[in-house]
């Protein structure tokens, strides 16, 4: 038995990248395709794939065992592979999304169930207490309050629609928890998007801004490769970080109501909003529910602001149009930002 190590980023050959789709494909999966690194166990005599892996930034992602070589401890060494490559590259904090079938191999190998959808998927990370360390460093900035509010976004980049929605929700809760996702998978980086917000609401009171989180759980980090059905996977991603956001973040925080914006738009958000009332409020959970207000999006020119529309009009430099979707501390990022790439 010896490792084998790919860098999928870089060009392998054509005969090597059949041999590792036609081994998942056996084992029910297809080849994720943000993988970095991937290691194969082959077998010593006959050379074939024993079990196979990968690593996506802190994501392990792609195992697979060959059924007639499990119970040998293919799992164990996989995974300890894996995991020093992650380490290697100075990623500590690990996460495995899988199927529930294999939550207890994984459990076996030093990974903890932290969220679930079932019969599906769950996510597991590699600490029993860090999660529970996460939510002890937020209870530090709880308020007290009958009220106490909190907006997850995005804001890729940030405008006038979020500066209404968190003028809105500040009159309705007596604290504003505001949450920027921390991935950078978006056009703007995760610092250049939560410098946009921290410079959009300098001058308001009662909010507290949080930097980003494994635990808000990035749309674009999650895996389908091994859902039969690829139409679950908004469903799924939903389920497990809105699951997470009620049973750990908002208890540490005391966070009683979540705001979003209403959306005209965007299917997928109209899914998530419409998500977010059921698990957060109406579904069935040992941690209390959260209200979830839902408010009217801001209106320019009788259209709703998007951050869709603003990166296109950026695209076309048309900073008169832009000028009524964002606030100015937006629109000088913007144009700096065009200057640069000229």
């Amino acid at each position: 038995m010896y490792f084998e190590l790919f860098n999928l980023k870089l060009t392998i050959s054509e005969r090597k990248a059949r041999e590792i789709k036609d081994f998942l494909t056996r084992n029910q999966l297809n080849l994720d395709h943000q993988i970095e690194i991937f290691v194969i166990i082959r077998s010593q005599s006959t050379d074939e794939i024993l079990a196979c892996g990968g690593l996506s930034c802190n994501i392990i992602k792609c195992v697979a065992i060959d059924r007639a070589a499990q119970g040998e401890g293919l799992a164990l060494k996989l995974i300890t592979e894996l995991t020093n490559l992650a380490y290697e590259r100075g990623r500590t904090q690990l996460f495995i999304y899988t199927k529930p079938e294999y939550e207890k191999l994984f459990n076996s190998c030093g990974f903890h169930t932290i969220s679930s959808a079932y019969p599906n998927v769950v996510l597991l990370e590699n600490s029993a207490k860090r999660i529970k360390k996460y939510c002890q460093s937020l209870s530090v900035q709880k308020v007290v309050g009958d009220r106490i509010g909190a907006i997850v976004m995005n804001a890729n980049p940030f405008t006038l629609g979020h500066r209404y929605l968190i003028e809105q929700a500040l009159q309705q809760c007596d604290h504003l928890h505001i949450f920027v996702v921390g991935e950078n998978a978006s056009l703007f980086s995760y610092q250049e998007r939560f410098n946009l917000v921290e410079l959009g609401i300098r001058d308001l009171q009662r909010i507290t801004l949080h930097a980003g989180s494994d635990y808000i759980i990035s749309r674009a980090t999650f895996p389908n490769y091994f859902l039969k059905d690829q139409g679950l996977t908004e469903d799924l991603y939903l389920e497990l970080d809105l699951k997470i956001f009620r049973r750990y973040i908002a208890p540490a925080l005391g966070i009683t109501h979540r705001f979003v914006g209403s959306e005209p738009i965007c299917a997928v958000t109209a899914l998530y909003n419409e998500k977010m009332h059921h698990w957060l409020s109406d579904a069935e959970m040992a941690s209390p529910g959260i209200q979830v207000v839902e408010l009217a999006r801001k209106v320019v020119n009788e259209q709703p602001i998007s951050a869709s529309r603003v990166r296109a009009l950026w695209q076309e430099q048309n900073w008169t149009e832009l000028a009524c979707l964002v606030v100015k501390s937006t629109l000088d990022f913007l144009k700096q930002r065009s200057l640069n790439l000229s």
